[in-house]
Parts: structure tokens; sequence; C-alpha cells
């Protein structure tokens, strides 16, 4: 028991201080409380080992951080992609936010060389395992929370984040709506989509579009360069290529409607 209070429930000793005062560094977050983050970077191998409670390590803030990345990445989405149907929303979750990519992001701020792991664990390559990496990352998320709320772990998700989410707008997430609806558009008018851009408005740091998405469904040849060019479907998105896609989603729906 005197181990137990040695780890957790005195100050963080001036030398591990400096160690984990690094990794803040590396997260863009201060911790109130340091005992906080050391203990979600305790993995269970470090507190078998000392013979630590089984609750003084990080599965506990792992099963919390969890929840609070759930929630953080289901935000940022609902806000990228206003449009987009919960089905959709629920798959792009589960590609961005998934072991290896927690794992990645573990890798790009070092998580691995500040685990506090036990001699068995470190031996056989711990801190370059995916499962390891990507619980001690909730684990962190978890500890976050813990010390200062859901805000400041939303800014440091937000932050970590942003280049998935960034890729994940611009990779034509809805490919296969617009595909879809040129084969379907083809078939019924002889005509493909044609998509307008109606407003840009924002900070060129973040602007919104709005797509307006018409048919010629009178037209006569492929190209639609006649007939009435019909509404189907509006879409609004923080780039033309994601209002396309979810105008392209709405024209799909109303045709399907007709």
């Amino acid at each position: 028991m005197s181990r137990f209070f040695s780890f957790f429930k005195t100050k963080v000793p001036r030398a591990e201080r400096k160690k984990l005062k690094a990794f803040e560094k590396l997260i863009g977050y201060s911790f109130g409380d340091l005992l906080l983050l050391r203990r979600a970077l305790t993995h269970k191998s470090f507190s078998n080992e000392k013979k630590f409670p089984s609750v003084e390590q990080n599965e506990r803030y792992e099963f919390l951080g969890d929840a609070v990345l759930e929630l953080a990445v289901s935000h940022l989405m609902m806000d990228a992609f206003p449009e987009s149907t919960e089905g959709d929303l629920s798959k792009l979750r589960a590609a961005v936010v998934n072991e290896t990519s927690l794992a990645e992001l573990a890798r790009k701020i070092n998580l691995g060389d500040y685990l506090y792991l036990g001699r068995g664990e470190n031996q056989c390559q711990g801190r370059e395992k995916d499962s390891l990496l990507s619980d001690a990352y909730e684990a962190v998320l978890g500890a976050i929370f813990l010390d200062s709320g859901f805000p400041q772990a939303f800014k440091v998700v937000s932050r970590q984040f942003a280049e998935l989410l960034e890729a994940a707008t611009n990779q034509d997430i809805s490919r296969d709506y617009k595909t879809r609806l040129q084969e379907e558009s083809q078939n019924r008018f002889k005509a493909i989509p044609k998509y307008n851009l109606v407003s840009e408005t924002g900070p060129d740091h973040d602007k919104t579009f709005e797509i307006r998405l018409t048919i010629a469904t009178g037209a006569s040849g492929a190209t639609g360069a006649s007939g009435n060019n019909e509404f189907f479907g509006r879409g609004v998105g923080k780039s033309k290529k994601q209002a396309e896609q979810n105008a392209a989603r709405a024209a799909l729906e109303r045709i399907e409607n007709m």
C-alpha cells in the first residue's frame, strides 16, 4: 500500500514532472493535476507489476475517454456535414475513429515514449502496439475531461483530428451519390446533372457553400443542352465538393419519390 500512495497520492517528483510537462506540450494541454495524466499513461502491466490496486491504471480513463471522443467527433461531423444522414455520419465516424487512426495520432505525439509499462510489456514492444496506443490515447482524453471538463477535451480533439476530418471532407465521401445520380439522370432524362454555386459565405478559413442542382428533364441528348432545367436538390457544405455531394443525395431522394 505504501507504494500505491507514493506513486498516486503524493506530488509528482520533479524529474517525472519534467517528463510529463514535455508531453503536455505535445498534446497542447496543461493539466491542473498531473496525477490525472500519470494515471492515464499507466498501463495495467505496470500497475500489476507494482501491485497497485486494480483501479490504479488507465482502463477506467480509457472508458471515459472513449465516450468523450465519440461525442466530440460526432459534434465535429455534424458541423462538417450538415446535410448528411445519420447512417452516413455513423459510417464516417467509424472510418475516422478506430484503433488504427487513434494509434497513428498517438504516434504523432510520441505517446508511447511516455507510457508506464511493466517490464514484460516493454520488452514485447508494447510502446508500438496499436491496441495499447489507441487505448492510452482515449485514456488521456478521459483525464483531460476529468481535469477541466468537456470544452477543453473538445479543443484537443478538434485540433488533433483536424487533418483526419479534412481528409474525410475532401475525399468525396458521398461519391456513390454523385455516381448514382448521374447514372439515374442519364437513364431517366438522357441528361447529366448541373451543379451551380448559389452562395459562398463566411470568412476564408471557415466558408460555407450552397449548391443548386438542376437536371434538363426535357433534354434530347446526353449532354442536357436543351429542355427544362428543373430544380432537383440543394446542398450545403464546407467545400464546394461536399455541397455538391449533399445536393446529389437530395436529388436522388427526390427521384426515388417521383
